[in-house]
């Protein structure tokens, strides 16, 4: 039955993108899709950027106790590490360290592949080293777009003068962090780091100390230039890197860091990501009530779940399950075996990994067999595993991580251990890296003692790189749940810009003689316009007199539904303007003169006319929308529709490009799932038809976005399998 609790507000758009730099235009060269976005990364070669053959420093000095001497014996330190020359560049000295100085960078005698700029304005500077050849440079000055208007023109000029030409930028508003002394005993994958703060980044730098081992840190500052996207794109490549962790404020460009992060999802190389900037999200409302459900953070973890990116909320959480990515291939089973010398560990460890949808299944029977030949018939051996405490001290410890780690239902042995009880745990935590080594499953443990001192812990499970160490079961949890999300993402994950359609349909350009821009369509207009994608709606006709209604109910068969219609009418059922299960003529004319009355008493404006509709009552209600994000461009949403959609909230968003196996994972997020799937008798709804409305709706918000600001299908009533879809109300705004 038709239900219609549209409330309608002014058209807003909410603050998104980068708080700190304008988007860039995109690159003419690239290919582009319909929305006109680039569908490729511009390329950027970032070897010569982390190893560079010469490192010019702009500014440089060695004046005691000056933070620009610091700076210079850092990079001095760094670029012999790497094996490159370095060239201090500073009119106002001859020598710098015993070294000879350059006056500017054309006296340098080699061609420079790096510059580090000191100098307050580097405007200047960056113009005489574009003409010097030189790759990249980096701008350690503060005082642009972070600081204001004034700024961020400043910061739009030294953009013009990196776009388009071969000198690439790092910042401004960075820092050195990239290059840091990074360790080189350490072994195994590595964690590759991208910030735009560089205090955030420090402690994932710092989990070397504990072995964890980090190769790279992208600092990425203002991204006037070089973006998050660029540095993603080139650890995607590298061998030696197994996970991307970044710390985000802004992305600078939503179709870039979509394109990035599909490709790191070609390479299987997972990315994890702590983002700011959740409280934003639905501060500005929109129209209808999908621009009211959809906001900036929203968007974004819609833009994460369609290209694999793990999405953290603590620093703590970003190290651990990056060192799980780093340490940990491909599962070889998705079970998860919790084994512990204390029951209630046991049982504490196993509620949590449940209720974070982790399998737990029972051991084969052949491994219960096993356990029980070395742990007492009192204790339980299906899963989680209780050895009681003295197996773990003699040679029975090995024996039983051993028969868990074969068991062919496990990929996951979790040991948490809470309390550090030498000398056994000191064996127990040998035989964990001695399994680990002799296993291609993962081994993960959890050392709870708060101390952090302890010789099991420090010179035993943080020596091996095979181990995976957590130091809570909250985040041991978490880091699994994202390790077996990713993979089963992954396994099934077919990049969207394959296939990504350049030319517009014939729909397109009958809808935009339906678009007057600013002017929000009526509800029969609306429905003309999803008429144009083959989207159906009921049979109904638009009526200026009692008589015409009725001839027109005639031919659509009662019952009927009667609705007044005109641009811009908010809560047409609480105004009396909608008239549901008409069965006679006699109610027709009563129900048109009520209407037309109703409407000129509540002010509703001169009405296009009366709609009498075919009313459609059997189906699951159901919205499905489109929206737009500054930062990512159009935005698809499907949800629990009717009445309840403002009240659940229950919506999954799309951000296209986009294929049908995403929209099914997206209706898969909702908790109104079970209606569609059928419940308390009721038949299973018709969710290939559902997933084909979408599929249309995203090809509009495609080939209509400079023109369509919003669309709001609510109801579709999507009617039990085999039956298709039936929008029953529509409302869209023109830009």
């Amino acid at each position: 039955m038709l239900r219609d609790s549209r409330e309608q507000h002014a058209p807003g758009h909410a603050r998104t993108g980068s708080a700190t730099t304008p988007i860039r235009s995109v690159d003419q060269t690239l290919p582009v899709d319909l929305t006109g976005r680039p569908l490729q990364l511009r390329p950027a070669d970032l070897d010569r950027f982390f190893r560079p053959r010469t490192v010019a420093v702009i500014g440089a000095s060695d004046t005691e106790g000056r933070p620009g001497a610091r700076i210079t014996a850092q990079l001095r330190a760094w670029s012999e590490r790497v094996g490159a020359r370095m060239f201090p560049v500073n009119p106002k000295h001859a020598t710098i360290g015993g070294q000879a100085c350059h006056p500017d960078i054309a006296s340098v005698p080699e061609v420079v592949d790096l510059a580090v700029i000191l100098v307050g304005d580097p405007q200047e500077v960056l113009a005489d080293l574009a003409a010097a050849g030189v790759s990249f440079a980096v701008v350690f000055a503060a005082g642009f777009a972070e600081s204001g208007a004034a700024g961020a023109e400043a910061q739009q000029r030294l953009a013009e003068l990196t776009s388009g030409g071969p000198l690439r930028l790092l910042g401004p508003n960075t820092n050195l962090n990239a290059f840091e002394e990074f360790r080189e005993d350490l072994e195994g994958r590595s964690i590759a780091l991208i910030t735009q703060s560089g205090h955030q980044g420090r402690p994932v730098f710092a989990a070397q100390d504990i072995g964890i081992r980090v190769s790279h840190w992208a600092p990425v500052g203002n991204e006037a230039d070089l973006e998050t996207a660029d540095f993603i794109r080139y650890f995607a490549d590298q061998p030696e890197v197994g996970v991307i962790a970044a710390y985000i404020e802004g992305f600078k460009d939503g179709r870039t860091f979509a394109l990035a992060a599909d490709y790191a999802a070609q390479q299987r190389k997972p990315i994890v990501m702590v983002k700011v900037g959740r409280s934003e999200a639905g501060a500005q409302m929109a129209a209808s009530h999908t621009g009211k459900l959809t906001g900036q953070d929203r968007v974004a973890s819609a833009v994460f779940r369609q290209f694999g990116v793990t999405r953290v909320d603590g620093l703590d959480e970003l190290i651990d399950t990056s060192q799980l990515f780093a340490r940990a291939d491909r599962p070889k089973a998705n079970g998860v075996c919790v084994y512990s010398i204390s029951g209630g560990t046991g049982a504490h460890m196993a509620d949590l990994s449940a209720a974070a949808g982790l399998e737990l299944p029972p051991l084969a029977a052949t491994t219960q067999e096993s356990l029980r030949e070395w742990i007492p018939g009192y204790l339980t051996i299906s899963n989680p595993v209780d050895n009681g405490g003295h197996p773990a001290g003699d040679e029975r410890g090995r024996k039983i991580i051993d028969a868990i780690l074969a068991d062919p239902n496990i990929g996951v042995l979790v040991c948490p251990i809470t309390g550090a009880f030498p000398p056994m745990s000191d064996k127990l935590a040998q035989d964990l890296v001695d399994a680990a080594e002799a296993t291609d499953k993962v081994v993960c443990v959890i050392w709870g003692s708060p101390v952090g001192d302890e010789s099991a812990y420090r010179d035993i499970l943080l020596k091996s790189n095979r181990i995976v160490v957590f130091r809570t079961f909250g985040n041991c949890v978490t880091a699994l749940k994202a390790y077996f999300d990713y993979h089963r993402f992954r396994d099934n994950y077919d990049s969207p810009f394959d296939d990504v359609a350049r030319t517009a349909s014939p729909a397109a350009a009958k809808a935009r003689r339906l678009l007057t821009a600013g002017k929000p369509l009526s509800e029969h207009s609306a429905k003309q316009l999803l008429r144009t994608y083959g989207i159906r709606v009921p049979r109904e006709q638009l009526v200026t007199s009692a008589a015409a209604a009725v001839r027109a109910a005639g031919l659509i068969g009662y019952p009927v539904v009667m609705k007044a219609c005109a641009p811009q009418l908010p809560h047409k059922s609480d105004l009396g303007l909608v008239k549901l299960g008409l069965r006679s003529a006699s109610q027709v004319r009563d129900a048109y003169r009520e209407i037309v009355d109703a409407a000129r008493d509540n002010g509703a404006g001169r009405l296009e006319g009366v709609l009498v509709c075919q009313q459609v009552d059997k189906g699951v209600e159901m919205v499905v929308g489109i929206s737009h994000d500054e930062l990512f461009g159009p935005t698809v949403t499907v949800g629990l529709g009717g009445i309840f959609v403002e009240v659940f909230d229950d919506i999954a968003i799309g951000v296209p490009p986009f294929g049908p196996h995403e929209v099914r994972r997206m209706l898969g997020e909702l908790r109104g799932l079970k209606c569609l799937q059928g419940m308390r008798g009721q038949p299973p709804a018709d969710l290939d038809a559902l997933v084909d409305v979408v599929m249309r709706v995203q090809r509009m918000a495609l080939e209509l976005g400079d023109d369509l600001a919003e669309l709001d299908i609510n109801p579709l009533m999507v009617m039990p399998r085999g039956g298709g879809t039936v929008a029953l109300d529509a409302l869209a705004i023109p830009r």
